[in-house]
């Protein structure tokens, strides 16, 4: 696979509180990333306006805003997101919320992202909430019914990649958080995979964050990560 298709399969989280902070780490990573999300904390902090510059830029953008709201809210919120040119965009699969944003979305370059289960929530976590499904099994419901939507693709850990692809096929995106290089801490995440991992267990795309954001040498971090991808997807 070139070297620029591996490049595009690797999204950098903006996790910052400042766009300063966001345009140091751009910079910092310069043509070696090309593809960056951003999230609430930036969101908050001037990050849909740094989003567009980013967009002329020529780089692309995964707005990981997680929407769910009644269907007509979704809709225009999908609507004007497509117009900005955003590449991606999550939000949390519920089929009424879904089947609104792919409707909203349809025509435009956006692909629209299922969240199923959070890196950050464990079975416990999960019954504490009121479900009444282990991590796998609504993994597995939220995924079906992404697909039966018409989404672009699922949000959802690495250890249940293989499950996803199974049932979304090859087609569709999968998009992996909670990636941890070796030796890299855990932190908030709970269901963690390193790089190679995940793209051998099917994942088309990993955000990686604070590996290579809080690195000492951020380049050198994701220039490592991509070569992992690489001999990933070389086996």
């Amino acid at each position: 696979m070139p070297a620029d298709e591996i490049r595009e399969r690797l999204i950098v989280a903006l996790d910052v509180p400042t766009l300063d902070d966001a345009k140091r780490v751009v910079s910092t990573l310069g043509d070696t990333v090309g593809f960056y999300k951003i999230g609430y904390q930036l969101v908050f902090a001037g990050g849909l306006d740094y989003a567009g510059e980013l967009i002329r830029s020529g780089r692309k953008v995964f707005l990981d805003m997680k929407l769910l709201d009644i269907d007509n809210t979704v809709a225009k919120g999908v609507e004007n997101i497509a117009r900005m040119g955003v590449t991606m965009l999550t939000l949390h699969a519920y089929p009424k919320a879904m089947r609104a944003a792919v409707a909203a979305a349809e025509g435009s370059g956006l692909c629209l992202l299922g969240v199923t289960v959070l890196t950050s929530m464990d079975e416990q976590d999960l019954r504490d909430a009121g479900y009444a499904y282990d991590p796998q099994s609504l993994v597995q419901r939220r995924a079906e019914q992404a697909r039966d939507a018409g989404m672009g693709g699922i949000v959802c850990s690495a250890a249940e990649a293989a499950l996803v692809r199974g049932v979304v096929g090859p087609d569709m995106a999968v998009v992996t958080p909670g990636i941890r290089p070796a030796g890299a801490a855990h932190g908030d995440q709970k269901r963690v995979t390193a790089p190679a991992d995940a793209i051998r267990a099917g994942a088309s795309h990993l955000v990686v964050g604070r590996p290579i954001i809080a690195a000492e040498d951020p380049k050198s971090a994701a220039q490592s990560i991509l070569q992992d991808m690489k001999a990933a997807v070389a086996d």
